[in-house]
């Protein structure tokens, strides 16, 4: 079970007009775990729901977990509680860090974030530098005041290793990458984060430019997931339970269905909190939290969005 942390929120207030930036503190004597650069915490909103934020900070700043949540007008209910619910002063659970977006050694380092998927990169950054690393940071979005965080940027030590791509300001970010990254080092590890139609953009140009499909990262925040298809068995191996998953119904909901309940978050494929072992069958992975040698290998499934192409699957719950 992942470790939770009472906080209390702090400092809280609002950048590039919905973006709410906030600070979590101990609300008791537990100190909270170090910050590694890419990682993300789970936090328990006000409505009930749990989301997953990435922290965005200095990481040589201990006892604080701080983050920036944009209000997305396509919210299933949790960015919209975590803009308007979480206030100065609130006690909320959140959980320990964890990191599926890791730094990884390497000469130089090309950082690559598109709006508010500027927040992990921001932490990253800040690594980077503290290493004496090689790295750069770009920075993209439609206007300076419609996005966070540019001022400290600008103003502070990062600001001779980033590189602004506002189109308010004449910028084409597109332009700009097809012909700078003919430039950059194979040996140079990418990493990008922001709408999917960006990274998607990113990843392919770099992928086209024949960079190793090791030194490409990315982290998604949410995905559209088709969850629908053929009714296939789930035997419960540590329960002892057979189980229909109807076409219109996930795995989850099934296993819910009948008393097996399984931690989960996202329910988007994203976070891989409901991870399950697969002893056996053919899983039909529609995550993009697997690597595509991870989902090769048939070992893990993730139950909230993924189905089965075998008949059967038994999975070690």
């Amino acid at each position: 079970m992942t470790a939770l942390y009472n906080v209390i929120v702090k400092n809280r207030h609002i950048e590039g007009e919905n973006v709410a930036v906030m600070e979590f503190e101990s609300a008791n004597s537990s100190p909270l775990p170090k910050v590694e650069a890419g990682a993300h915490i789970d936090v328990h909103l006000p409505n009930g729901m749990i989301r997953q934020y990435s922290l965005c900070q200095n990481p040589q700043y201990h006892g604080i977990f701080r983050l920036g949540i944009l209000k997305d007008p396509d919210s299933r209910g949790g960015s919209e509680s975590a803009f308007n619910d979480l206030q100065n002063g609130m006690e909320i659970l959140v959980s320990e860090p964890r990191n599926l977006f890791p730094l990884v050694k390497a000469p130089h380092s090309v950082l690559i974030g598109g709006g508010i998927g500027i927040t992990p990169l921001i932490t990253m950054a800040y690594q980077l530098l503290s290493e004496g690393a090689s790295f750069e940071l770009h920075y993209c979005g439609s206007h300076p005041q419609r996005c966070a965080f540019v001022d400290e940027i600008r103003n502070g030590a990062l600001a001779a290793f980033t590189q602004f791509h506002f189109k308010s300001e004449g910028a084409n970010h597109r332009e700009f990458f097809e012909s700078a990254i003919q430039h950059i080092d194979k040996h140079s590890h990418i990493y990008t984060c922001g709408p999917n139609g960006f990274m998607d953009w990113v990843i392919n140009l770099a992928q086209t430019q024949n960079f190793p499909e090791s030194h490409i990262h990315k982290e998604y925040f949410q995905v559209e997931v088709e969850t629908s298809g053929a009714a296939f068995e789930v035997f419960a191996q540590q329960s002892g339970k057979i189980i229909m998953v109807d076409a219109e119904e996930t795995i989850l909901q099934a296993l819910a269905r009948e008393g097996i309940e399984i931690e989960m978050s996202c329910e988007q494929g994203v976070c891989g909190t409901c991870m399950c072992d697969v002893i056996e069958g053919e899983p039909d992975h529609r995550d993009v939290y697997f690597t595509d040698e991870e989902k090769a290998s048939n070992e893990q499934i993730l139950v909230c969005c993924s189905r089965s192409k075998s008949a059967r699957l038994v999975l070690d719950i």
